[in-house]
């Protein structure tokens, strides 16, 4: 418990110290996100906020884990973030194709999964299969850390929301395991949280720095992170079993899940790429409802909440069940 206040207190602070050093270089630098026709803002913005994310979290989560108690590799995660890192800064200083971008968020995939192990192993019953051949376990794993990435990127378009959802699914994860005694991914989840948090003080409308995709792709890997493990074990717990955790797991990250599949639905029955940019999020539809873009965020945040609170009561009705509902 100790190493895991200590833990978020140090990422707190070396985020919250860290952002106004680099919203001064951004600006000396000009290292900003300019305004376009499809964005929100109206001036330009620094959008290297991810790299105070990252700073804080990978500091205190190097200085408290209990390396020698994991057995799922921690030299593996490190490296994990540290190449979505890369990607991400190289996309915000320089542009990277989408081509680009998705092979290092694969290696990343691929490091996980072969490295760490890190594998969804069963489908706890969903459409009444349990284990799976590894060759689909490989597949499944990949597509749901590859798509979490990108859910969480792409609901990064108003200030604070991703920032304020990551916060509550990070800590929402956390809870479980820190409850269960999976300390590790307690503290990895918890120690993101804080950092995230810093960064809120900052991105809070009118926003003074973006996290940018160094920090979007780096929360969405850690929430990829969190909800495999959670799928993994959740059943299984001999202190909080969470029967059909693959509902539950969904139904945490349901709201950036969600809004990308409709999003992604709307574009391919158009007859566009479903990476190609347009306003359709619900964050810029409420938006054009004339709300602000800090109502947007309560509104969203709130609906996080009850989503995970009408998920939880509803599993008595089974995975596959809760899931297509």
């Amino acid at each position: 418990m100790e190493n895991i206040i200590i833990s978020a207190i140090i990422s707190f602070i070396l985020t919250f110290y860290a952002i106004p050093i680099i919203i001064l270089v951004a600006n000396s630098k000009k290292l900003f996100d300019h305004p376009d026709a499809r964005k929100i803002h109206l001036t330009p913005i620094p959008s290297l906020g991810g790299f105070g994310i990252f700073a804080g979290f990978l500091v205190a989560l190097l200085l408290m884990a209990d390396t020698n108690s994991v057995s799922q590799g921690f030299q593996y995660y490190i490296a994990a973030f540290l190449i979505t890192f890369f990607v991400g800064m190289k996309d915000d200083v320089l542009v990277i194709s989408p081509m680009k971008k998705f092979i290092g968020q694969l290696v990343v995939a691929v490091i996980l999964m072969f490295k760490a192990n890190l594998l969804i192993v069963t489908m706890h019953g969903f459409m009444g299969v349990g284990i799976i051949h590894p060759t689909f376990s490989y597949f499944l794993t990949g597509l749901t850390i590859l798509v979490v990435m990108n859910a969480f990127n792409l609901i990064d378009g108003i200030d604070a929301l991703a920032a304020t959802i990551g916060i509550i699914t990070a800590s929402v994860f956390s809870i479980f395991f820190f409850l269960n005694n999976d300390m590790f991914f307690a503290l990895m989840g918890f120690t993101f949280a804080a950092s995230l948090l810093a960064f809120l003080i900052y991105n809070f409308s009118p926003a003074r720095i973006f996290m940018g995709d160094t920090g979007s792709m780096l929360l969405g890997l850690v929430n990829a992170i969190l909800v495999i493990r959670f799928i993994e074990t959740a059943e299984s717990s001999n202190i909080l079993p969470v029967l059909g955790s693959p509902a539950m797991g969904f139904g945490i990250l349901a709201l950036p899940l969600l809004d990308t599949l409709r999003v992604f639905g709307i574009r391919i029955l158009h007859g566009r790429s479903p990476f190609s940019p347009d306003r359709n999020h619900l964050h810029h539809l409420l938006l054009d409802k004339g709300l602000s873009h800090t109502e947007v965020t309560v509104v969203l945040a709130v609906s996080t909440v009850v989503m995970i609170v009408m998920t939880y009561f509803a599993l008595p009705i089974g995975t596959t069940n809760v899931i297509l509902a």
